[in-house]
């Protein structure tokens, strides 16, 4: 028996040799394009529909949390489009990039573009992702809506170009329609993408 365990520890490493991966060094989040969280929207909408952020500076306000020491932050703090910070080393920028108050370790959270998507009628009352954020040390675990929203009227050419949610709820009148419109229970959670 003792030399079928060693014959089979002699198989084991010569095929350890042959699939052996190289070694890739990524930065903090395990990769070198790091973790993507999608901020998933929910609310009951009434005659309106299209619910999405408006322009470049609409300002998302964010908790975090370090991913190295799990401290997260006690006060509200916002990214925009507009933010381009460089990150250590030249690999780029983000949005947002910060020392953990804690464990003093950069981290950088980005918002992609490109996934920032309307929250339309069909969507109500359901979990759905309207934003991605890419991050690199950091895990987003709050959001608070505030102003710079923007609706459409759901049967209407009506827009509501200024809509705070800060409340969880909005109203407002479509005169077109000669209806009330609503935003109604607004929630969210995050998603790991």
């Amino acid at each position: 028996m003792a030399g079928d365990s060693e014959t089979h520890l002699k198989d084991r490493t010569e095929n350890e040799h042959n699939t052996r991966q190289p070694f890739l060094i990524g930065v903090a989040g395990g990769t070198a394009s790091g973790k993507k969280f999608g901020l998933q929207f929910k609310a009951t909408l009434e005659n309106v529909t299209s619910v999405r952020p408006v322009g470049d500076d609409f300002r998302w306000y964010l908790k975090l949390k370090c991913g190295n020491c799990g401290e997260v932050s006690d006060k509200w703090q916002y990214i925009t489009l507009l933010d381009s910070m460089p990150l250590k080393g030249g690999r780029g920028s983000a949005s947002m990039v910060q020392k953990c108050k804690l464990c003093f370790r950069e981290n950088s959270i980005d918002i992609l573009r490109d996934t920032i998507t309307p929250y339309n009628a069909e969507d109500s009352e359901r979990f759905k992702t309207i934003v991605q954020f890419e991050c690199r040390g950091l895990e987003p675990v709050d959001f608070q809506p505030m102003a710079g929203f923007a609706a459409g009227g759901a049967e209407t050419s009506t827009q509501f170009p200024e809509i705070n949610l800060q409340e969880k709820d909005w109203t407002d009148y479509d005169e077109k329609a000669s209806e009330s419109v609503g935003i109604y229970e607004v929630t969210h959670q995050f998603i790991k993408c």
